[in-house]
């Protein structure tokens, strides 16, 4: 090949040279700082795009309806028209031709604390039914207690159940002195500012 021939084909080559330069795709710069190749299709993906806050953030939840669930303002517990307490659980033996029984006594004090008051007993194979029997017992036997403005009693109250006497006397400024079951029954029934005391042999 003579000189002329290869300074003939020198442009061309250089000619192609910048051809292919020309068509490399533009170089697109990242928040990071570095260069990537590759080219850029539409808008870049993340923080533009058009769905919104990330989930679980409080962002898309602004505005709406507060759920239900525990924490919120959902069911209230109705509260009971009589308070009740235990005094007193045994559990007790009856003996029958194939073996023993057992089961269980439950006596308990049932009251408004604004002057009505019963004590009832129940008698079940489980303490839960026992229990309930013993409040429907003792609503059964509710007596209304004559309270005055203070709630205290009236006058002196003395009463004698076999061997033993309880005294009530009304004692103003001194509050609920009493023990035992008479101090739970008194409160049921919303007594205050009363003496108590047992004589028994």
């Amino acid at each position: 090949m003579t000189e002329t021939t290869q300074k003939s084909l020198r442009p061309s080559r250089e000619s192609a040279d910048s051809e292919t330069t020309a068509q490399v795709a533009p170089v697109t710069t990242t928040k990071t700082g570095t260069s990537s190749a590759r080219p850029s299709f539409g808008g870049a993906r993340g923080a533009s795009s058009s769905r919104g806050p990330a989930r679980g953030g409080a962002g898309a939840r602004k505005g709406g309806s507060p759920r239900g669930g525990r924490g919120g303002a959902g069911f209230e517990r109705v509260k009971p028209e009589f308070d009740n307490k235990l005094i007193q659980i045994r559990r007790v033996t009856r003996v029958v031709a194939g073996g023993r029984r057992f089961a269980f006594s439950v006596a308990l004090v049932a009251g408004n604390r604004k002057g009505s008051v019963g004590v009832g007993i129940g008698k079940a194979g489980d303490v839960q039914a026992a229990t309930e029997k013993a409040i429907r017992d003792a609503k059964r036997h509710m007596i209304v207690v004559p309270l005055t403005k203070l709630g205290s009693i009236r006058h002196d109250v003395q009463a004698k159940e076999s061997s033993a006497v309880v005294m009530i006397k009304p004692a103003a400024g001194r509050g609920l002195v009493a023990g035992a079951a008479a101090r739970t029954v008194l409160e049921h029934a919303g007594v205050k500012d009363v003496t108590a005391k047992f004589l028994s042999r």
